[in-house]
């Protein structure tokens, strides 16, 4: 058929949806398809979708192709394109001079989407809905744009899973486009089949391999291993999470294959949180990884469950997420859990971590401070506390170590699981450091000490204790003006900053009632008001909402039943670090 009457069939069809013989029946349904989705006709901007995912899987295999492609259509004005399942592209080449202006202007460039929702009847969209060949020539395109170009695309199917992974498309000029460069792309997708194939065997093999070691390596951790056809989990993993949640932990390690982050904390269907920690990719390609597993949250205790007390010896606080703090550390003991105190320095969590090992269980408690660790000698010391039999063990600040330090540390500890306790405090918000990846996996218990500025209504009680241990019983009390106005203070230090504030205070008035003129400066210039009951407790609810959600503020929106904006607002009405 002339390019003249396809075009007036296109025009036709977009004005009457009115079949005419010529167009073939494979483009038609498309053009119904993109009339459906209300695909826009004229030349509107793409959105940039996302970065494309170089290390995946498709690109590594196809990269020696693309790279062959490239070479062969130099001199060619067509370019061979790579995309992802859902269209977007990943890589592009051969595209020079004005057939490369040409496509940048539509857009046709990685990052961008080509699926037939975003730009109707093309070589990808349509080849991506049918799973077969499809070549798109001028005006059966849909979108006006591209009616000067011809397409070819071919789908990439997983050769061991059968699932579609993309497509590849070769794309020119309308007179050149044909027979030829569909011919030319399926040869070339059949070339990355096949090294996809190859790909398959080496990493399982590499896998299982690396499975192994790691076994050995972390006695007593849950270990996991995933690729696109092979899971394997050790027998701790298989005990201590039930059945019900296995695939679902398997789903996010999946995903977690595909991301940057090196670690993830994530909820199961029974409602146990569990971090999924990546300990080794497999370096032949990044489709098979493997990850270390351990419980940070528990499932809410059951009603027939005996529920522990919800305070620590020597300490005191009367907020919510106090309290909740002091249950979860005296759960982890009751059961002699390894347990990470996590939180900002100053907040107690040394203090909270032992005295909860106080109650559980027997013996001395010994701390090790960072100052002491990072010297062979101290080394050596907790090399020797860890031979005794029932060890109890708190490992100080830990966050603040070298690496080297760490993964000695870690050496030390691994094969001791079963010999003793060993409780552990440190800031573990950055997720990719040496720490989250060697040591932190063999805990099975995180539990967040909030910072101070949180619970501030615990000043109610954290001032009359510390005013009493540094007078050592002397009588001095805080006055009420005074008490409002420490409330109103930020505490980036916590609770070691209230002390040092209220030693600077004591050692001007050992005796009597303190005002607000006697507190420090730093304590009489902030603005915030003291917030009222009702206050707190959505304070806290927002901040266990983000802490839940991973600090997405949509999510934990979502999960209160707040829009956005609201979570927006009351983040900053709290002064809400995120």
């Amino acid at each position: 058929m002339p390019e003249l009457d396809l075009t007036a069939v296109r025009y036709r069809f977009l004005s009457e949806e009115a079949l005419s013989s010529g167009v073939r029946e494979s483009i038609f349904n498309s053009w119904r398809r993109s009339k459906a989705m209300e695909v826009s006709v004229d030349p509107v901007d793409l959105p940039f979708i996302r970065e494309p995912e170089l290390d995946s899987p498709l690109v590594q295999a196809a990269r020696p192709i693309m790279r062959r492609l490239a070479e062969g259509l130099e001199a060619e004005p067509v370019s061979a394109i790579l995309t992802s399942d859902d269209g977007v592209v990943l890589s592009r080449a051969g595209a020079v001079g004005r057939l490369g202006r040409d496509l940048d202007t539509v857009h046709l460039a990685p990052g961008f989407s080509y699926s037939e929702s975003s730009v109707g009847t093309n070589g990808i969209g349509t080849t991506l809905e049918t799973r077969k060949p499809t070549l798109v020539v001028g005006a059966e395109h849909y979108r006006e744009s591209l009616v000067d170009l011809a397409c070819a695309g071919v789908p990439i199917v997983d050769p061991t899973s059968g699932r579609l992974l993309g497509v590849l498309d070769l794309t020119g000029r309308i007179e050149h486009g044909g027979g030829l460069m569909m011919t030319l792309a399926l040869s070339a997708a059949k070339q990355i089949e096949d090294r996809l194939l190859e790909f398959s065997g080496t990493v399982q093999s590499a896998l299982l391999q690396a499975y192994n070691v790691a076994c050995r390596r972390h006695v007593g951790t849950m270990v996991l291993a995933v690729s696109d056809d092979l899971v394997l989990m050790n027998q701790r993993l298989r005990r201590t999470i039930e059945s019900t949640d296995q695939s679902a932990l398997i789903e996010h390690a999946v995903d977690a294959t595909s991301t940057a982050t090196r670690s993830t904390v994530d909820e199961l269907p029974s409602g146990i949180t569990v971090r999924i920690t990546r300990v080794d990719t497999i370096e032949t390609m990044d489709a098979a990884a493997l990850f270390t597993v351990h419980v940070v949250e528990a499932a809410a205790t059951r009603p027939n469950v005996r529920r522990v007390p919800v305070s620590l010896p020597g300490m005191v606080g009367r907020s919510s997420m106090w309290r909740q703090t002091c249950s979860d550390l005296l759960r982890a003991l009751e059961t002699s859990q390894w347990a990470v105190a996590a939180g900002e320095r100053g907040t107690g969590r040394c203090s909270a971590l032992k005295a909860a090992a106080e109650v559980h269980r027997s013996g001395h408690v010994r701390v090790f401070a960072p100052e002491h660790l990072s010297t062979g000698d101290g080394l050596v010391e907790l090399a020797d506390e860890l031979d005794h039999e029932g060890f109890n063990i708190v490992l100080r600040d830990i966050d603040t170590l070298d690496a080297d330090t760490v993964e000695h540390i870690a050496a030390l500890v691994s094969d001791k699981v079963d010999d003793g306790w060993l409780g552990m405090t440190a800031d573990i918000s950055d997720g990719d450091t040496t720490l989250d990846t060697v040591l932190l996996p063999m805990f099975m218990r995180t539990i967040g000490v909030p910072s101070l500025r949180y619970r501030v209504e615990d000043l109610q009680d954290l001032v009359p204790l510390l005013l009493r241990r540094l007078t050592r019983g002397d009588d001095v009390s805080m006055s009420p003006a005074a008490m409002r106005q420490l409330a109103k203070y930020g505490w980036p230090g916590n609770v070691a900053e209230l002390r040092n504030i209220l030693a600077m205070v004591v050692r001007q008035q050992r005796a009597g009632v303190i005002e607000v003129d006697q507190l420090p400066p730093v304590c009489r210039t902030f603005g915030r008001h003291t917030l009222s009951q009702m206050e707190a407790l959505e304070r806290d609810a927002i901040v266990r909402a983000l802490t839940e959600n991973d600090y997405n503020k949509r999510a934990a929106a979502e999960s209160l039943g707040l829009s956005r904006a609201t979570i927006y607002r009351k983040i900053k009405q709290f002064s809400i670090a995120t």
